[in-house]
């Protein structure tokens, strides 16, 4: 090989931009794998920046670096053909090309990249094997919208680029078709909502920059939602599939099989992702059948048109926007589009309705963490219009989700949106006019729930409904609470528990035990301490924590008005514990609250100054405010905050009170409140420590779970604060974790199964693989000793007493 003879690199005409990261990863594997591809879908900038990682490696390579451009090849028996040319192979003698092929690279140490093989894959993955074998010294770089799935391929799916880089592409190109293009501060957020919505792919990029002769940016933006007649206009000398969007997707399009196809279209019926759940119960059916749909959908992913991403944990996947609007129009051209948002909507009804109705048990945070992941797809679903009942129901049902999930707002907008599209009475309406009613009231906003009150009893009356008139007067009850009327406030509460427990109602009892127990702390009813145990025992029995947290605060309110500092605080810091996962502003603001006055009546005043910036931070996202949940309340907060202002003076104040709003998330707020600063507390991440026992001290049967401190042999758990110590050291176990570890308590010396500990600690959460739980029972062993949870073969695991 002679020294001009050292590759076929084309010459970039234009500057690469970004990737720093992707270029050196590439090179590192290039140094140890054999095979490398990139995958991705098209448009995402494979070729380039093969092109790009080769040219900076060509001195890796003394016998050259060697394009083979397959997009012009049409049949797989050219392929080989195809890279004998691009290699510049002599065609002499009898040999087959493929044997000359092989022969020649024999002993060279090269760089061949095997460019656009996703329509070739076969004949690809042949001539690569064949080519690594015969030449040892050989590297393959493929780029592919499909892996070759050979073996030692090496896959690198590119995603597409982040929002510095994309606006750094997109202001690099428009100067090129537009000299004096200039922005400035001001039009960057613009720039980067273009960016956004070109789902940060270099190839639409680039086509949107050369629209910037004509367009500002902000017309280009506008004119995204017809983005396939809008990007158009690539070089001349751009390959055939690379000139328009719509060619890009009709190209992968193309390379689907007919099933894929169907499963893609459908697939944009979703707003935000999905998960495998998701896609089989709505995408099945009628050219699909629901067990065809995890192998569709990894063929699609395979292909990179569907990408897959993990949101509080939960696998999931999506689509980029031009994906999605591509199969959105040929859905609608299949006349599929409105049974496939009817299925769409019954799907998550199904999941909000499961959710409620199993809401006072075990996952709860995991539940929420579920429907977050879901909340696009929950407000598309409240957005179909094809039956008014359906979409209270939905709405409805959501209760959890707007409350405790934090979307109070959104929750508001949704149920009066429904009630202004269809006024039809109808039991639906009722369970939904009663939601928005208790939404209502946790924002402050008596009056209008008053109202939804009125006509929900009217039609629970009219209807003969009488689940719907016991909660409607239970709901007169919250608000004569937050009047601070509690006399009426507490008969309401026991009317409603007396006519759940007589319709054996479980579920809506509970919800007016916890109502009694914070009625009753709050008037200063002596039976409230034994009401609340028992809460709390019941809570812990079956794994409920929102309810237990609830209660925790309430006993705290009751220990504080007491004048029992100390025991506010343990209790509350408890509570906060609880409140772990979830995302309830109001309700976590409460606790802080609360906490600041314990603080600033034990002295500590910088500290509860801060409790007080956190609280306020969390009522403002909340769109309420303490003084919703009656008149005492926000009375005893101002004296809390005048005392403090007083102590420290104003300036000093203020500057701890915005420090502590710096804690703008429930999650923050739960962590700042539980770190120690110089009020005497526990280590920063504990809450109170566990009371001591005696040795030899054994774990009470699993229908006695009562607040206490049980011990195996070093390991102490506390029920209260949900500790676990071993040696004297706390664990800090994860959620699930912990949950799993509550089970082995609750059951000493039983042995559990897999799948009662999968129904019990995962719940419906959960919807992958069963073996987590031996992952997630060999690190709680690798935490707590391994002598601690034996395993019975062939049955699970148990604990030793």
């Amino acid at each position: 090989m002679t020294a001009t003879e050292h590759g076929n690199l084309p010459t970039a005409l234009t500057a690469f931009v970004g990737r720093r990261h992707e270029i050196a990863e590439i090179r590192r594997l290039l140094r140890t794998r054999r095979l490398l591809t990139l995958t991705g879908m098209g448009g995402v900038g494979k070729t380039r920046l093969a092109l790009e990682v080769s040219a900076a490696a060509r001195e890796s390579f003394p016998d050259g670096v060697w394009l083979v451009d397959l997009a012009p090849v049409s049949g797989p028996s050219a392929v080989i053909a195809r890279a004998s040319s691009a290699l510049r192979v002599p065609d002499l003698g009898a040999l087959p090309v493929l044997d000359r092929l092989t022969g020649y690279l024999a002993g060279r140490r090269a760089l061949l990249v095997l460019d656009n093989c996703e329509h070739l894959i076969d004949a690809c993955a042949e001539l690569a094997t064949t080519l690594l074998a015969a030449a040892p010294e050989l590297r393959i770089l493929a780029t592919s919208r499909h892996i070759l799935d050979v073996c030692g391929e090496q896959v690198f799916a590119l995603a597409p680029l982040p929002e510095a880089e994309a606006v750094e592409l997109l202001l690099d190109r428009a100067t090129t078709v537009r000299p004096d293009f200039r922005v400035d501060e001001a039009d960057r957020p613009e720039l980067s909502r273009l960016c956004a919505d070109l789902d940060g792919l270099p190839l639409a990029i680039e086509l949107a920059a050369s629209r910037l002769r004509t367009l500002s940016i902000g017309q280009l933006t506008e004119r995204l939602e017809n983005r396939f007649a809008l990007l158009t206009g690539a070089s001349r000398t751009a390959p055939v599939h690379h000139r328009t969007m719509r060619g890009v997707i009709d190209w992968s399009h193309e390379l689907c099989t007919p099933a894929e196809r169907l499963l893609w279209d459908r697939l944009t019926v979703f707003a935000g992702g999905f998960s495998l759940e998701a896609a089989e119960g709505v995408c099945s059916g009628e050219g699909i059948a629901e067990a065809e749909v995890l192998d569709l959908l990894d063929r699609l992913v395979a292909q990179s048109v569907v990408l897959t991403c993990a949101v509080d944990g939960l696998p999931r996947y999506r689509l980029l926007s031009t994906i999605r609007e591509y199969g959105r129009e040929r859905l609608r051209e299949s006349g599929e589009q409105d049974e496939l948002r009817r299925r769409h909507r019954d799907f998550f009804l199904a999941l909000a309705h499961r959710v409620d109705q199993s809401w006072y048990g075990p996952c709860q945070s995991e539940k929420l963490a579920r429907l977050r992941a879901e909340h696009a797809n929950l407000l598309a679903a409240l957005d179909y219009d094809g039956d008014p009942r359906a979409r209270f129901a939905l709405a409805a049902s959501l209760s959890w989700h707007w409350s405790t999930g934090g979307f109070l707002s959104e929750g508001r907008r949704q149920f009066e949106r429904a009630f202004a599209a269809s006024r039809e009475p109808s039991p639906e309406r009722a369970r939904a006019l009663l939601c928005a009613a208790w939404v209502a009231q946790t924002q402050g906003d008596l009056t209008t729930a008053d109202g939804w009150l009125d006509e929900a009893d009217a039609l629970g009356e009219s209807s003969g409904d009488t689940w719907v008139r016991n909660r409607a007067s239970g709901l007169r009850g919250v608000s004569a609470h937050y009047r601070g009327q509690l006399e009426e406030a507490i008969r309401r509460y026991e009317n409603a528990l007396s006519a759940a427990t007589a319709l054996g109602d479980e579920h809506e009892a509970t919800t007016w035990r916890l109502a009694l127990v914070s009625g009753q702390t709050y008037a200063g009813d002596p039976r409230a301490t034994e009401t609340g145990e028992r809460v709390v025992a019941a809570s812990e029995a079956s794994g409920e924590r929102w309810g237990r947290a609830l209660t925790l605060m309430a006993l705290g309110h009751d220990a504080w008005a007491r004048g029992d500092r100390e025991r506010t605080k343990t209790l509350v810091r408890a509570a906060l514990e609880s409140m772990r996962g979830f995302d309830d502003h109001a309700m976590v603001a409460t606790m802080l609250g609360l906490l600041a006055w314990a603080t600033a009546e034990g002295g500590t005043d910088e500290r509860a100054a801060r409790l007080l910036g956190t609280a306020d931070v969390l009522w403002r996202d909340a769109g309420s405010s303490l003084s919703a949940f009656g008149p005492q309340m926000a009375e005893q907060h101002a004296r809390c905050e005048r005392a403090v202002i007083d102590a420290l003076g104003e300036a000093a104040y203020t500057k701890a009170f915005a420090e502590g709003s710096a804690h703008d998330t429930p999650g923050r707020a739960v962590d700042f409140a539980l770190t120690a600063e110089s009020d005497g507390g526990t280590e920063p991440g504990e809450s109170t420590p566990p009371v001591p026992v005696e040795p030899g001290h054994q774990v009470r049967a699993a229908d006695d779970r009562r607040p206490g401190t049980f011990r195996f042999g070093d390991v102490v758990y506390c029920t209260t604060s949900l500790e676990v110590y071993r040696g004297g050291e706390r664990l800090h176990l994860t959620t699930t974790e912990l949950k799993l570890w509550r089970e082995f308590v609750a059951s000493p010396g039983t042995v559990l199964t897999r799948e009662v500990l999968l129904e019990r600690v995962w719940d419906s959460a959960w919807a992958g693989d069963t073996h987590v739980v031996d992952v997630q029972v060999m690190r709680l062993r690798t935490k707590i000793g391994r002598e601690r949870i034996e395993t019975v073969r062939g049955f699970g695991y148990k604990l030793r007493g």
